[in-house]
């Protein structure tokens, strides 16, 4: 219990900080574009600096938790060295990947998207580098430390379904576009308030934070039973990268929640796709059979 108190308080750090941080980075991203420094920096809303204030307040604090908690490495979070490293990260990608894309041709197939005229190649290598990214940087936080912290103290299961709740809230919670028109002092507890409007709407808790859960659910089954990261972090290089480049190929003609949402990710549709992913998952882990201690 006490490692679950510190995690709570490390993200309730996480969270005043930003909220604190996000106007002052505001007025410091427009004051540059006005002085022609970046000017690309004028076109994003508050809401995106708020999300960039979050993340750093979690790497600032991030030392200073891991030295509150007594941890040294990963053996004190439950992971091992993994010789095979490169065959789960390839298998994680084409596990999550390619069901997806076969999704993505069905629905195009019917009449749900259609192709765009032209492929912006520059928008794709921004999915591919997000996609080689931002796994790294999630599956170190949410598999990596926050499951590593939730498993000294609690039940394998229990610390699984915990994690993918705080993995599906953490995406899901977000202030609806255009939130904050002046931007104050208060404005980042403004949109920390409103960052809880969409569970009003059942057909977004349906279409968007049950994905989100059983995407946090399986990603968390993975690393358990590989205790390694590599797979995780495959699996979610895969998601990213599939949704994200069939969204530049193709174009959505509908969104019929709680169906299909705005891409891939989202919907009841998505929601049997990332189950048969885990399906596949499952089969591939019992093929190999069970890992070294």
């Amino acid at each position: 219990m006490k490692d679950a108190a510190r995690l709570l308080g490390y993200f309730t750090a996480t969270i005043l900080f930003g909220a604190v941080a996000a106007p002052l980075l505001f007025w410091a991203a427009h004051g540059l574009a006005a002085q022609g420094i970046l000017p690309a920096l004028a076109k994003f809303e508050f809401e995106a600096f708020f999300h960039r204030a979050l993340l750093l307040g979690a790497l600032l604090f991030l030392w200073p938790f891991l030295r509150w908690l007594k941890i040294k490495g990963g053996r004190d979070l439950g992971l091992a060295k993994n010789q095979r490293w490169g065959r789960d990260l390839a298998i994680g990608f084409l596990v999550a990947g390619v069901p997806v894309a076969c999704c993505g041709v069905v629905l195009l197939a019917l009449g749900n998207y259609t192709m765009r005229p032209s492929i912006a190649w520059t928008a794709l290598a921004t999915v591919a580098l997000s996609s080689a990214v931002v796994p790294f940087i999630e599956e170190a936080l949410f598999r990596g430390l926050f499951l590593g912290i939730l498993l000294r103290s609690n039940r394998p299961q229990l610390a699984l379904v915990v994690s993918a709740g705080i993995f599906s809230i953490v995406h899901f919670l977000k202030a609806p576009d255009q939130t904050t028109t002046s931007v104050e002092w208060t404005s980042g507890f403004n949109s920390l308030a409103h960052s809880f409007d969409q569970f009003a709407n059942p057909m977004l808790v349906v279409a968007g934070f049950a994905t989100l859960f059983l995407i946090g659910l399986i990603l968390a089954d993975a690393r358990l039973r590989t205790r390694s990261l590599w797979l995780p972090i495959g699996l979610h290089a895969g998601w990213i990268f599939a949704s994200g480049a069939f969204n530049k190929v193709a174009h959505r003609e509908i969104v019929a929640l709680p169906w299909l949402g705005q891409n891939l990710l989202i919907g009841v549709v998505p929601l049997g796709v990332c189950f048969v992913s885990w399906v596949l998952l499952r089969v591939w882990l019992r093929y190999v059979g069970p890992r070294e201690s």
